[in-house]
Protein backbone atom coordinates (compact mmCIF):
# COMPACT_ATOMS: atom_id res chain seq x y z
CA UNK A 1 0.00 0.00 0.00
CA UNK A 2 1.42 3.14 -0.74
CA UNK A 3 2.47 5.93 2.04
CA UNK A 4 2.20 9.41 2.01
CA UNK A 5 5.91 11.52 2.29
CA UNK A 6 4.23 14.63 4.21
CA UNK A 7 6.62 18.03 5.53
CA UNK A 8 5.98 16.70 9.27
CA UNK A 9 5.93 19.37 12.26
CA UNK A 10 9.36 18.62 13.68
CA UNK A 11 9.49 21.16 16.15
CA UNK A 12 6.56 22.49 18.06
CA UNK A 13 6.42 25.65 16.30
CA UNK A 14 7.07 24.79 12.63
CA UNK A 15 4.85 25.94 10.25
CA UNK A 16 6.91 25.35 7.33
CA UNK A 17 10.36 23.26 6.33
CA UNK A 18 12.75 24.02 3.91
CA UNK A 19 13.86 20.13 2.56
CA UNK A 20 17.74 20.70 2.49
CA UNK A 21 19.02 17.94 1.47
CA UNK A 22 16.76 14.55 0.28
CA UNK A 23 19.30 11.21 1.31
CA UNK A 24 17.06 8.87 -0.98
CA UNK A 25 16.58 8.90 -4.91
CA UNK A 26 13.69 8.10 -6.37
CA UNK A 27 13.83 4.22 -7.23
CA UNK A 28 15.91 4.00 -3.84
CA UNK A 29 14.47 0.76 -1.61
CA UNK A 30 13.35 1.98 1.70
CA UNK A 31 11.87 0.81 5.30
CA UNK A 32 9.89 2.01 7.78
CA UNK A 33 12.24 4.39 9.79
CA UNK A 34 14.86 5.01 7.13
CA UNK A 35 15.70 8.82 7.26
CA UNK A 36 14.49 10.15 3.71
CA UNK A 37 15.77 13.93 4.22
CA UNK A 38 17.13 16.15 6.30
CA UNK A 39 14.64 19.47 7.22
CA UNK A 40 15.70 22.80 8.29
CA UNK A 41 13.08 23.91 10.70
CA UNK A 42 12.75 27.14 12.31
CA UNK A 43 15.09 25.71 15.27
CA UNK A 44 17.08 23.44 13.56
CA UNK A 45 18.26 20.55 11.05
CA UNK A 46 16.14 17.55 11.38
CA UNK A 47 15.40 14.22 9.82
CA UNK A 48 12.63 13.25 7.94
CA UNK A 49 11.82 9.28 8.25
CA UNK A 50 10.08 7.45 5.84
CA UNK A 51 6.51 6.07 7.80
CA UNK A 52 6.01 3.16 5.42
CA UNK A 53 8.22 0.51 3.03
CA UNK A 54 8.61 0.14 -0.28
CA UNK A 55 10.22 2.50 -3.05
CA UNK A 56 10.73 6.29 -2.86
CA UNK A 57 8.70 6.46 -6.33
CA UNK A 58 8.26 10.20 -6.28
CA UNK A 59 9.75 13.22 -4.67
CA UNK A 60 7.58 16.23 -5.80
CA UNK A 61 9.88 19.05 -4.11
CA UNK A 62 13.41 19.76 -4.69
CA UNK A 63 16.25 20.25 -2.62
CA UNK A 64 16.18 24.32 -1.04
CA UNK A 65 12.08 24.54 -1.24
CA UNK A 66 9.71 25.04 1.45
CA UNK A 67 6.60 23.84 1.86
CA UNK A 68 3.84 23.71 4.31
CA UNK A 69 3.58 21.49 7.26
CA UNK A 70 1.05 18.66 6.29
CA UNK A 71 1.91 19.05 2.40
CA UNK A 72 2.21 15.72 0.55
CA UNK A 73 6.37 15.67 -0.50
CA UNK A 74 6.52 12.22 -1.36
CA UNK A 75 5.38 9.11 -2.16
CA UNK A 76 6.57 5.55 -1.30
CA UNK A 77 5.04 2.56 -3.01
CA UNK A 78 5.72 -0.53 -4.32
CA UNK A 79 7.55 -0.98 -7.48
CA UNK A 80 4.35 -1.52 -9.73
CA UNK A 81 1.99 0.16 -7.75
CA UNK A 82 -0.30 2.63 -9.80
CA UNK A 83 0.48 6.14 -7.75
CA UNK A 84 -1.71 8.03 -10.37
CA UNK A 85 -3.97 8.73 -7.90
CA UNK A 86 -1.86 10.31 -5.32
CA UNK A 87 -0.33 12.23 -8.13
CA UNK A 88 -3.19 13.95 -9.04
CA UNK A 89 -4.45 14.78 -6.09
CA UNK A 90 -1.04 16.25 -5.15
CA UNK A 91 -1.71 18.80 -7.92
CA UNK A 92 -1.84 17.21 -11.36
CA UNK A 93 -0.89 14.53 -12.96
CA UNK A 94 2.98 15.11 -12.94
CA UNK A 95 3.41 15.79 -9.20
CA UNK A 96 6.89 15.13 -9.62
CA UNK A 97 7.14 18.66 -12.45
CA UNK A 98 7.88 20.48 -9.14
CA UNK A 99 11.28 19.05 -8.67
CA UNK A 100 12.09 18.98 -12.58
CA UNK A 101 11.13 22.52 -12.89
CA UNK A 102 12.87 23.62 -9.91
CA UNK A 103 16.45 22.11 -11.09
CA UNK A 104 15.67 22.67 -14.32
CA UNK A 105 15.36 26.49 -13.25
CA UNK A 106 18.67 26.37 -11.33
CA UNK A 107 20.22 24.60 -14.57
CA UNK A 108 18.65 27.72 -16.72
CA UNK A 109 20.41 30.21 -14.37
CA UNK A 110 23.72 28.59 -13.91
CA UNK A 111 24.05 28.87 -17.56
CA UNK A 112 22.58 32.06 -18.05
CA UNK A 113 25.22 33.09 -15.57
CA UNK A 114 28.62 30.94 -16.47
CA UNK A 115 30.26 33.92 -18.14
CA UNK A 116 29.59 36.12 -14.97
CA UNK A 117 30.60 33.29 -12.61
CA UNK A 118 33.69 32.80 -14.31
CA UNK A 119 34.67 36.46 -14.65
CA UNK A 120 33.97 36.77 -10.42
CA UNK A 121 36.73 34.00 -10.01
CA UNK A 122 39.56 35.65 -11.33
CA UNK A 123 41.54 38.21 -9.38
CA UNK A 124 40.36 41.76 -9.45
CA UNK A 125 41.04 45.09 -8.15
CA UNK A 126 37.52 46.13 -8.11
CA UNK A 127 35.56 43.22 -7.43
CA UNK A 128 37.84 41.22 -5.29
CA UNK A 129 36.71 41.40 -1.70
CA UNK A 130 39.35 43.56 -0.04
CA UNK A 131 40.29 42.28 3.51
CA UNK A 132 40.78 44.21 6.98
CA UNK A 133 44.32 45.58 8.02
CA UNK A 134 44.11 43.06 11.02
CA UNK A 135 43.39 39.66 8.47
CA UNK A 136 46.01 41.29 6.27
CA UNK A 137 48.82 41.75 8.58
CA UNK A 138 47.99 38.21 10.01
CA UNK A 139 47.06 36.37 6.81
CA UNK A 140 49.79 37.82 4.70
CA UNK A 141 52.77 35.49 3.47
CA UNK A 142 55.92 36.39 4.49
CA UNK A 143 57.52 37.39 1.52
CA UNK A 144 57.10 37.52 -2.08
CA UNK A 145 57.81 34.08 -2.89
CA UNK A 146 55.21 32.13 -0.68
CA UNK A 147 52.40 34.27 -2.78
CA UNK A 148 52.52 30.99 -5.14
CA UNK A 149 52.05 28.63 -2.38
CA UNK A 150 49.39 30.81 -0.40
CA UNK A 151 47.26 30.85 -3.76
CA UNK A 152 47.62 27.54 -4.28
CA UNK A 153 46.57 26.20 -0.79
CA UNK A 154 43.71 28.67 -1.28
CA UNK A 155 42.52 27.22 -4.57
CA UNK A 156 43.51 24.09 -3.84
CA UNK A 157 40.12 22.56 -2.99
CA UNK A 158 38.71 22.75 -6.50
CA UNK A 159 39.65 23.12 -10.11
CA UNK A 160 36.07 25.17 -11.48
CA UNK A 161 34.47 27.80 -9.65
CA UNK A 162 30.86 26.80 -8.17
CA UNK A 163 27.63 27.61 -9.96
CA UNK A 164 25.93 30.60 -9.25
CA UNK A 165 22.01 32.00 -10.08
CA UNK A 166 21.44 34.90 -11.77
CA UNK A 167 21.77 37.45 -8.80
CA UNK A 168 25.58 36.00 -8.30
CA UNK A 169 25.25 33.57 -5.10
CA UNK A 170 26.28 30.24 -5.03
CA UNK A 171 23.82 27.44 -5.28
CA UNK A 172 24.36 25.53 -2.29
CA UNK A 173 22.21 23.64 0.36
CA UNK A 174 21.52 25.21 3.69
CA UNK A 175 23.59 22.31 5.59
CA UNK A 176 26.40 22.68 3.00
CA UNK A 177 26.46 26.35 3.75
CA UNK A 178 26.56 25.77 7.54
CA UNK A 179 29.29 23.01 7.31
CA UNK A 180 31.89 25.60 4.62
CA UNK A 181 30.72 28.81 7.53
CA UNK A 182 31.93 26.23 10.16
CA UNK A 183 35.01 24.51 8.57
CA UNK A 184 36.06 28.12 6.85
CA UNK A 185 35.47 26.69 3.50
CA UNK A 186 34.67 29.49 0.60
CA UNK A 187 31.69 28.08 -1.77
CA UNK A 188 33.05 29.70 -4.55
CA UNK A 189 35.80 27.91 -4.41
CA UNK A 190 33.92 23.96 -4.36
CA UNK A 191 32.49 22.48 -7.30
CA UNK A 192 28.95 21.20 -6.68
CA UNK A 193 28.03 17.35 -7.34
CA UNK A 194 24.40 18.44 -6.49
CA UNK A 195 21.31 19.06 -8.89
CA UNK A 196 21.91 21.58 -11.30
CA UNK A 197 25.72 22.13 -9.81
CA UNK A 198 24.74 22.62 -6.21
CA UNK A 199 27.05 22.47 -3.72
CA UNK A 200 25.82 19.49 -1.03
CA UNK A 201 27.46 17.87 1.81
CA UNK A 202 29.94 15.80 0.25
CA UNK A 203 31.39 18.55 -1.93
CA UNK A 204 32.47 20.59 1.63
CA UNK A 205 33.77 17.61 3.42
CA UNK A 206 35.79 16.73 0.21
CA UNK A 207 37.17 20.56 0.13
CA UNK A 208 37.86 20.44 3.71
CA UNK A 209 39.58 17.12 3.75
CA UNK A 210 41.45 18.97 0.53
CA UNK A 211 42.64 22.05 2.76
CA UNK A 212 43.85 20.05 5.20
CA UNK A 213 46.36 18.82 3.07
CA UNK A 214 47.24 22.50 1.85
CA UNK A 215 49.33 23.65 5.37
CA UNK A 216 51.77 21.03 5.07
CA UNK A 217 52.59 22.09 1.70
CA UNK A 218 52.81 26.08 2.08
CA UNK A 219 55.23 25.31 4.70
CA UNK A 220 57.44 23.44 2.75
CA UNK A 221 57.80 25.81 0.34
CA UNK A 222 57.82 28.82 2.63
CA UNK A 223 60.98 26.84 4.00
CA UNK A 224 62.90 26.28 0.15
CA UNK A 225 61.79 29.91 -0.10
CA UNK A 226 63.25 31.42 3.45
CA UNK A 227 66.42 29.18 2.44
CA UNK A 228 67.35 30.87 -1.14
CA UNK A 229 65.92 34.73 0.72
CA UNK A 230 68.71 34.01 3.13
CA UNK A 231 71.27 33.74 0.36
CA UNK A 232 70.50 35.97 -1.49
CA UNK A 233 70.78 38.71 1.49
CA UNK A 234 73.46 37.20 3.76
CA UNK A 235 75.12 40.84 3.33
CA UNK A 236 71.96 42.60 4.87
CA UNK A 237 72.12 44.08 8.42
CA UNK A 238 70.90 41.60 10.95
CA UNK A 239 68.47 44.23 12.41
CA UNK A 240 66.77 43.81 9.00
CA UNK A 241 66.44 40.15 8.90
CA UNK A 242 65.50 39.79 12.20
CA UNK A 243 61.37 39.72 12.70
CA UNK A 244 60.02 42.22 14.78
CA UNK A 245 59.68 41.35 18.39
CA UNK A 246 56.51 42.10 21.04
CA UNK A 247 53.90 42.64 18.04
CA UNK A 248 50.32 42.69 19.47
CA UNK A 249 48.33 39.99 18.25
CA UNK A 250 45.76 40.08 15.16
CA UNK A 251 42.44 40.79 16.30
CA UNK A 252 40.34 37.61 15.66
CA UNK A 253 37.61 39.09 13.58
CA UNK A 254 33.95 37.21 12.48
CA UNK A 255 33.65 35.76 9.48
CA UNK A 256 32.52 38.90 6.88
CA UNK A 257 29.49 38.64 4.57
CA UNK A 258 30.25 38.78 0.87
CA UNK A 259 28.46 41.39 -1.25
CA UNK A 260 28.98 41.35 -4.92
CA UNK A 261 27.55 44.48 -6.58
CA UNK A 262 25.22 47.15 -4.69
CA UNK A 263 23.21 44.40 -2.63
CA UNK A 264 22.46 40.79 -1.65
CA UNK A 265 19.55 39.46 -0.99
CA UNK A 266 18.93 36.68 1.05
CA UNK A 267 16.28 34.19 1.43
CA UNK A 268 14.83 34.64 5.12
CA UNK A 269 15.90 30.82 6.67
CA UNK A 270 13.26 29.16 8.89
CA UNK A 271 15.08 30.19 12.19
CA UNK A 272 15.13 33.62 10.99
CA UNK A 273 11.26 33.83 10.05
CA UNK A 274 10.30 32.51 13.50
CA UNK A 275 12.64 35.50 15.19
CA UNK A 276 10.97 37.98 13.27
CA UNK A 277 7.40 36.99 13.87
CA UNK A 278 8.19 35.93 17.71
CA UNK A 279 9.60 38.88 18.45
CA UNK A 280 7.11 40.84 16.98
CA UNK A 281 4.50 39.49 19.30
CA UNK A 282 6.97 40.63 22.13
CA UNK A 283 8.40 44.55 21.75
CA UNK A 284 5.06 45.73 20.60
CA UNK A 285 2.13 44.29 22.49
CA UNK A 286 3.83 43.80 25.52
CA UNK A 287 3.68 46.69 27.67
CA UNK A 288 7.73 46.27 29.36
CA UNK A 289 9.82 48.51 31.46
CA UNK A 290 13.13 48.15 32.61
CA UNK A 291 14.84 48.00 36.22
CA UNK A 292 18.85 47.70 36.04
CA UNK A 293 20.96 47.48 38.88
CA UNK A 294 25.08 47.06 39.43
CA UNK A 295 26.26 43.91 40.95
CA UNK A 296 29.27 43.59 43.02
CA UNK A 297 31.16 40.41 41.77
CA UNK A 298 34.75 40.61 43.11
CA UNK A 299 33.42 37.72 45.26
CA UNK A 300 32.29 35.64 42.04
CA UNK A 301 35.55 35.96 40.48
CA UNK A 302 37.05 35.23 44.08
CA UNK A 303 34.66 31.64 44.04
CA UNK A 304 35.65 30.77 40.33
CA UNK A 305 39.78 31.10 41.46
CA UNK A 306 39.00 28.58 44.50
CA UNK A 307 36.93 26.35 42.58
CA UNK A 308 39.75 26.36 39.65
CA UNK A 309 42.41 25.67 41.99
CA UNK A 310 40.73 22.25 43.15
CA UNK A 311 41.05 20.94 39.71
CA UNK A 312 39.39 21.28 36.16
CA UNK A 313 36.62 19.45 37.22
CA UNK A 314 35.53 22.44 39.48
CA UNK A 315 35.94 25.01 36.94
CA UNK A 316 32.59 27.33 36.28
CA UNK A 317 32.28 30.55 34.23
CA UNK A 318 30.81 34.05 35.48
CA UNK A 319 27.75 33.13 33.36
CA UNK A 320 27.09 29.85 35.50
CA UNK A 321 27.23 31.41 38.31
CA UNK A 322 24.65 34.07 37.45
CA UNK A 323 22.36 31.49 35.69
CA UNK A 324 22.10 29.12 39.21
CA UNK A 325 21.91 33.02 41.48
CA UNK A 326 18.80 33.66 38.83
CA UNK A 327 17.39 29.74 38.95
CA UNK A 328 17.39 30.48 43.06
CA UNK A 329 16.54 34.05 43.05
CA UNK A 330 13.17 32.76 40.72
CA UNK A 331 12.43 30.08 43.24
CA UNK A 332 11.94 32.80 45.70
CA UNK A 333 9.63 34.87 43.64
CA UNK A 334 7.42 32.91 41.69
CA UNK A 335 5.48 36.13 40.68
CA UNK A 336 8.19 36.69 38.19
CA UNK A 337 8.54 33.10 37.41
CA UNK A 338 5.15 32.51 35.12
CA UNK A 339 3.75 33.21 31.94
CA UNK A 340 0.91 35.27 30.72
CA UNK A 341 -1.78 33.40 29.05
CA UNK A 342 -4.16 36.13 27.91
CA UNK A 343 -6.75 35.54 30.29
CA UNK A 344 -4.66 33.94 33.02
CA UNK A 345 -1.36 34.17 34.49
CA UNK A 346 -0.02 30.64 35.07
CA UNK A 347 3.22 31.05 38.07
CA UNK A 348 5.48 27.90 38.40
CA UNK A 349 6.97 26.32 40.81
CA UNK A 350 9.69 24.81 38.81
CA UNK A 351 12.94 27.11 37.08
CA UNK A 352 13.36 25.89 33.81
CA UNK A 353 15.43 28.48 32.43
CA UNK A 354 16.40 29.51 29.16
CA UNK A 355 19.60 30.94 28.29
CA UNK A 356 20.17 32.93 24.78
CA UNK A 357 22.58 31.42 22.28
CA UNK A 358 23.95 32.84 19.41
CA UNK A 359 24.35 31.15 15.86
CA UNK A 360 25.37 32.12 12.10
CA UNK A 361 21.41 31.43 11.71
CA UNK A 362 20.26 33.20 14.37
CA UNK A 363 19.19 33.39 18.50
CA UNK A 364 18.22 29.87 20.23
CA UNK A 365 17.06 29.47 23.53
CA UNK A 366 18.38 26.45 25.14
CA UNK A 367 16.80 25.47 28.40
CA UNK A 368 18.69 24.10 31.31
CA UNK A 369 15.33 22.65 33.60
CA UNK A 370 15.35 22.54 37.31
CA UNK A 371 18.00 25.03 37.20
CA UNK A 372 17.29 25.85 41.06
CA UNK A 373 17.99 22.20 42.40
CA UNK A 374 21.15 21.90 40.27
CA UNK A 375 24.89 21.85 41.49
CA UNK A 376 27.45 25.01 39.52
CA UNK A 377 29.48 22.29 38.00
CA UNK A 378 26.11 20.67 36.70
CA UNK A 379 24.40 23.63 35.12
CA UNK A 380 27.91 24.28 33.51
CA UNK A 381 28.19 21.46 31.75
CA UNK A 382 24.51 21.58 30.41
CA UNK A 383 25.22 24.84 29.80
CA UNK A 384 28.56 23.72 27.55
CA UNK A 385 26.55 20.89 25.65
CA UNK A 386 23.66 22.82 24.93
CA UNK A 387 25.01 25.87 23.45
CA UNK A 388 27.40 23.44 21.30
CA UNK A 389 24.27 21.32 20.06
CA UNK A 390 22.69 24.82 19.32
CA UNK A 391 25.15 26.35 17.39
CA UNK A 392 25.05 23.26 15.25
CA UNK A 393 21.62 22.84 15.42
CA UNK A 394 21.22 19.31 16.81
CA UNK A 395 18.51 20.74 19.50
CA UNK A 396 15.78 18.30 20.12
CA UNK A 397 12.19 20.35 20.42
CA UNK A 398 12.52 19.29 24.13
CA UNK A 399 15.65 21.08 24.97
CA UNK A 400 14.44 24.73 23.92
CA UNK A 401 10.88 24.72 24.97
CA UNK A 402 8.96 25.48 28.10
CA UNK A 403 11.54 28.08 29.52
CA UNK A 404 9.98 30.06 32.43
CA UNK A 405 12.23 32.87 32.31
CA UNK A 406 15.27 33.91 30.42
CA UNK A 407 18.98 34.97 30.76
CA UNK A 408 21.10 37.08 27.84
CA UNK A 409 24.89 38.04 28.37
CA UNK A 410 26.31 39.96 26.32
CA UNK A 411 28.81 40.76 28.53
CA UNK A 412 31.75 38.58 26.65
CA UNK A 413 31.83 41.14 23.60
CA UNK A 414 32.43 43.87 26.05
CA UNK A 415 28.91 45.55 26.23
CA UNK A 416 28.29 47.47 29.45
CA UNK A 417 24.66 47.34 29.59
CA UNK A 418 21.48 46.75 27.25
CA UNK A 419 18.22 45.68 27.31
CA UNK A 420 16.79 42.12 25.97
CA UNK A 421 13.62 41.60 24.58
CA UNK A 422 10.94 39.20 26.06
CA UNK A 423 10.38 36.18 25.16
CA UNK A 424 6.57 35.31 25.24
CA UNK A 425 4.90 33.68 27.34
CA UNK A 426 7.27 34.34 30.13
CA UNK A 427 6.94 37.79 31.47
CA UNK A 428 11.01 38.49 32.00
CA UNK A 429 14.37 38.28 31.03
CA UNK A 430 17.74 39.49 32.45
CA UNK A 431 20.43 41.53 30.38
CA UNK A 432 24.05 40.48 31.81
CA UNK A 433 26.40 42.89 30.87
CA UNK A 434 30.10 42.82 30.70
CA UNK A 435 32.19 42.82 34.70
CA UNK A 436 34.45 45.46 34.99
CA UNK A 437 37.07 47.06 37.61
CA UNK A 438 36.16 49.97 39.27
CA UNK A 439 37.05 52.20 42.26
CA UNK A 440 34.51 51.82 45.09
CA UNK A 441 34.38 54.51 48.18
CA UNK A 442 34.77 51.56 51.20
CA UNK A 443 35.55 52.62 54.69
CA UNK A 444 36.98 56.36 53.61
CA UNK A 445 38.86 54.80 50.90
CA UNK A 446 38.53 54.44 46.88
CA UNK A 447 38.97 50.34 46.59
CA UNK A 448 39.28 48.32 43.25
CA UNK A 449 36.11 46.27 42.80
CA UNK A 450 34.40 43.95 39.60
CA UNK A 451 31.45 45.80 39.07
CA UNK A 452 28.44 44.39 36.89
CA UNK A 453 24.93 45.89 35.38
CA UNK A 454 22.27 43.79 35.08
CA UNK A 455 19.07 45.06 33.58
CA UNK A 456 15.90 43.09 33.62
CA UNK A 457 13.26 43.45 31.05
CA UNK A 458 9.28 43.00 32.73
CA UNK A 459 5.61 42.59 31.31
CA UNK A 460 4.32 45.14 33.46
CA UNK A 461 0.89 43.06 32.77
CA UNK A 462 2.43 40.64 35.15
CA UNK A 463 5.40 42.21 37.04
CA UNK A 464 5.02 45.60 38.95
CA UNK A 465 7.87 48.02 39.67
CA UNK A 466 8.50 46.63 43.23
CA UNK A 467 8.27 43.33 42.70
CA UNK A 468 10.58 43.45 39.86
CA UNK A 469 12.85 45.19 42.55
CA UNK A 470 12.61 42.79 45.31
CA UNK A 471 13.79 40.30 42.60
CA UNK A 472 16.84 42.36 41.91
CA UNK A 473 17.57 42.61 45.66
CA UNK A 474 17.56 39.06 46.10
CA UNK A 475 19.39 38.70 42.80
CA UNK A 476 21.86 41.30 44.09
CA UNK A 477 22.58 39.06 47.25
CA UNK A 478 23.14 36.11 45.96
CA UNK A 479 25.91 37.41 43.23
CA UNK A 480 27.92 39.28 46.06
CA UNK A 481 27.45 36.44 48.45
CA UNK A 482 27.68 33.28 46.22
CA UNK A 483 28.33 30.59 48.83
CA UNK A 484 24.97 31.02 49.99
CA UNK A 485 23.83 28.94 46.85
CA UNK A 486 25.84 25.86 48.00
CA UNK A 487 23.72 25.14 50.59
Amino acid sequence: MATKVMMEALSPTMEEGRLAKWLKNEGDTVANGDVLAEVETDKAIMELVARGDGVLRKRLIGEDTTAPVGDLIGIIAGADEDISAMLAGAGGGDAGASEAKSNAKGEAKDAASDDAASAAAKPSSEGAAKPSEAEASSEAPANKADAPAAASATSAPSEKPAQSDADGRVLASPLARRMASEQGVSLSNVQGSGPGGRVVRRDIEAAASQAASAPASSAKAAASSSSTSANAGASAPAAAQAKPQGKPPAIPLAPSMQIDGDARDVPLTQMRKTIARRLSESIGPVPTFYLTAEFDTTTVASLRTQMASAGDAFKVSVNDIIMKATAVALAKHPECNAHWLGDSIRYHARVHLGMAVATDDGLIVPVIRDADTKGLGQIGREARELAGRARERKLKPEEYTGSTFSVSNLGMFGIDQFTAIINPPEVGILAIGSSETKPVWEDGAFVPKQRMRVTMSCDHRVIDGAVGARFLQTLKHLIENPFLMLY
